[in-house]
């Protein structure tokens, strides 16, 4: 998934929003930087009424972002959106998995998971 071509990261606000946007701040001066985008649980009922807010264009080719991975929910539909308005999703890349069957649920959908760490893990850092 990364070390494939990504044009844009993004996920359902507002778990993904500042991740999304750190990443695309921390690779503005590489030789690929990464646009960053946010998907509205819903549609706006005024103005564009558009479900993915900023520099998102057809065909792009995207990491869903998330915080944290409970049901995989979150994620789905903001990789429902994204293939609704036409880019491609090439997987998801989560902070924390909370180990509850959200991975599973993304994987059955044919989309690949990187997490950062695991809800078990984390609990490994937490003194007794």
């Amino acid at each position: 998934m990364v070390k494939s071509k990504v044009d844009s990261v993004g996920g359902l606000t507002l778990g993904a929003d500042p991740i999304s946007y750190a990443i695309s701040y921390a690779s503005a001066l590489t030789d690929r930087p990464l646009r960053a985008f946010t998907v509205r649980k819903e549609a706006k009922t005024h103005g564009t009424g558009k479900l993915i807010e900023g520099p998102f264009f057809t065909g792009d080719r995207v990491v869903v972002i998330e915080d944290v991975i409970t049901t995989g929910g979150s994620a789905l539909k903001a990789v429902a959106a994204v293939q609704s308005a036409g880019g491609v999703v090439a997987g998801v890349l989560a902070l924390v998995d909370r180990e509850e069957g959200g991975r599973e649920a993304i994987e059955a959908a044919g989309i690949a998971v990187i997490s950062l760490a695991t809800a078990q893990e984390l609990l490994l850092l937490v003194p007794s």
